[in-house]
């Protein structure tokens, strides 16, 4: 019945996860829920175990049907490897608790931005090319990587945003560059959690098929429905995430 629960929960996290990011929301809290003895550090390496394969088929059926800027995203790929290594490293040096309040907040304020501005993201106009482009992609996956490793909720959210705003894409094209440099990130971290021992291999199989297969799901009705549509779900998204995290932080 614990496979049962966790599988339908990674499923439904592969979905959200394809569309715009933050499967973490659904999968994270059923693991700890259904294992409420086990080490957070297992739960969160177990999560990644699943979440990287349903990020990477996201990826793969993206660049099939959207153009991606193969130049300017993987540069940025690899600064967000990096930057989730260096995370991930300063977490075991640095208390991330400080980062729990202020986080619904900024992300209270990421919502108010995209609501304020409605035409933010529904038309695809790079802002920028050439090597100003990769600079701005690079900053952005090194930024967002750290915070991947450190801390990580809502990475998948922040750069979609961040896609969107700083580099002038439409929420489907940012959403698919997103998928990139967040495989990077949860590559990275899963790389760091398999070495200290901190993933169930045994759950790693069932969750990771169930979250490939609704990151799938979710990639098409991304695809079919368009950018109003990842809009939409990012603000659903954004909006769940200040809940969950705001109640974390204060009420918790």
């Amino acid at each position: 019945m614990e496979l049962v629960i966790v599988s339908l929960a990674s499923l439904l996290a592969g979905l959200v996860d394809a569309i715009v990011g933050g499967g973490g929301l659904v999968l994270l809290p059923a693991l700890f829920a259904v294992f409420p003895s086990a080490a957070p550090a297992t739960l969160l390496g177990t999560n990644k175990s699943a979440s990287v394969w349903g990020t990477a088929f996201a990826l793969a059926q993206y660049s099939r049907r959207v153009q991606m800027r193969w130049p300017v995203l993987l540069p940025a790929t690899a600064m967000g490897f990096a930057g989730s290594l260096a995370g991930a490293w300063a977490v075991t040096l640095i208390d991330p608790g400080f980062l729990r309040r202020a986080l619904p907040f900024v992300m209270l304020g990421v919502l108010a931005y995209t609501l304020a501005r409605k035409e933010l993201g529904r038309t695809h106009a790079p802002r920028f090319a050439g090597r100003h482009e990769v600079g701005v992609a690079s900053a952005i996956g090194l930024v967002i990587g750290l915070y991947d490793g450190f801390f990580g909720p809502g990475t998948g959210s922040f750069l979609v945003f961040l896609f969107v705003r700083l580099l002038g894409y439409d929420f489907l094209n940012a959403s698919a560059s997103a998928k990139l440099v967040n495989v990077a990130t949860n590559l990275s971290a899963l790389i760091l959690f398999t070495l200290k021992g901190h993933v169930w291999w045994h759950l790693a199989l069932p969750l990771a098929l169930a979250n490939i297969a609704g990151s799938l799901v979710g990639t098409r009705l991304a695809l079919r429905h368009g950018a109003g549509f990842v809009r939409g779900a990012f603000i659903a998204v954004v909006s769940a995430l200040i809940l969950k995290t705001g109640y974390d932080a204060f009420l918790r």
